[in-house]
């Protein structure tokens, strides 16, 4: 059976016990409607609540809720339980106190996620095997590091990782260490990037935390060499110091505005990328600025044109595809938005050093 989370705001003055007791008259009728509540998330300071209920369909959790406490879900999504674990830390309720009837659970499901990528910037052909095995080494202390920061990892690729965090200090000092270790060793030809964002885990979107995960990406992929904080995540750790002010060495906090600016220009750049007839124009009138106050808005933010911009993005891609080994140069090329396979060796070669054609055959060796 399919297991669903739900999100209800949570009313003034609703506290955690309340939510308890609406928790337990859920249980007690839940096998009317063929359910079973599995755990809940209750934030009295945020004033949400998520319920992860087995059911056989959301209108099933509906009429359960209806009828055993009237509070009806805001938005419900169909979640894997074990992602959910990777994410929240658990998929049962705790362990309750002893001498209660009432388990009450003040736990909150806000998370702070955070994004690490591991880019390769230049592809020579002297040193490739040095460079993986730098990655590797990289990428064991980075769960070091990440445990010891009460970090949880949520998923891992070759060479990114997406992790979740209780704490945004947890999370803000995990990234420094993680910067220091890159810092600590000389790898020319590697980048480290990271984006911390925060949120809940239930919003309009379709996927469990996928508003959080693409901003933290977003701010991972287009700020180099920096820790880019979320002006919220930038807020809370500031909170959860006593309002110092963070001022560290390679972190970027970003505006409320910059963070609206770079949402939109992603999500624009995520439809269109792959089209070779893409222009400065389209950008400008897609994000309401004029084509000088874009290119100021890109060069203050990200430290790049919008030609080199989607440039940079379009061999991101490229380099994405060589390195699954499925298509052939031509189709990578016309794939990824180049005029030609002609002009995409061109840009790689400078970009990377290497011709695609060449890196291809060292993957292979």
């Amino acid at each position: 059976m399919p297991i669903y989370m739900d999100f209800h705001d949570v009313p003034n003055g609703i506290t955690a016990k309340h939510v308890a007791e609406m928790h337990q008259a859920d249980l007690k009728i839940e096998h009317k409607y063929n359910c079973r509540g599995l755990t809940y998330w209750c934030d009295e300071r945020r004033q949400t609540a998520f319920c992860l209920i087995e059911a056989p369909n959301e209108q099933a959790i509906i009429d359960l809720h209806e009828e055993a406490h009237g509070d009806m879900p805001q938005r419900i999504i169909e979640v894997n339980d074990t992602i959910v674990e990777s994410f929240l830390g658990r998929i049962e309720d705790p362990e309750k106190s002893q001498n209660t009837k009432l388990n009450i659970i003040n736990d909150s499901a806000f998370r702070t996620l955070m994004v690490v990528n591991i880019k390769k910037n230049v592809l020579r052909t002297e040193n490739i095997a040095t460079l993986h095995a730098a990655i590797r080494g990289y990428n064991k202390s980075i769960i070091n590091c990440v445990s010891n920061h009460n970090g949880r990892i949520v998923k891992q690729d070759v060479n990114s990782f997406l992790m979740s965090f209780t704490s945004v200090t947890d999370a803000v000092e995990s990234a420094i260490k993680i910067q220091e270790l890159y810092n600590c060793v000389i790898t020319p030809d590697l980048e480290f990037n990271i984006g911390i964002s925060a949120g809940i885990p239930v919003t309009e979107k379709e996927s469990i935390f996928e508003d959080t995960i693409n901003e933290a990406n977003y701010l991972c992929k287009i700020i180099k060499d920096k820790i880019i904080l979320s002006p919220e995540v930038k807020d809370l750790f500031e909170s959860e110091n006593q309002n110092h002010p963070i001022n560290i060495k390679g972190v970027k906090s970003l505006s409320v505005v910059e963070k609206e600016f770079l949402v939109s220009l992603l999500e624009y750049t995520e439809t269109i990328w792959n089209q070779s007839t893409t222009s400065v124009l389209d950008f400008s009138k897609k994000l309401g600025y004029s084509k000088s106050k874009l290119y100021r808005m890109m060069m203050s933010i990200i430290g790049k044109s919008p030609n080199s911009f989607i440039k940079e993005y379009r061999l991101n891609k490229a380099l994405e595809l060589l390195d699954r080994q499925v298509l052939n140069i031509s189709e990578i090329a016309y794939q990824t938005g180049f005029s030609s396979p002609t002009y995409f060796s061109k840009c790689f070669y400078e970009a990377y050093g290497i011709l695609p054609s060449k890196y291809i055959k060292l993957q292979l060796a």
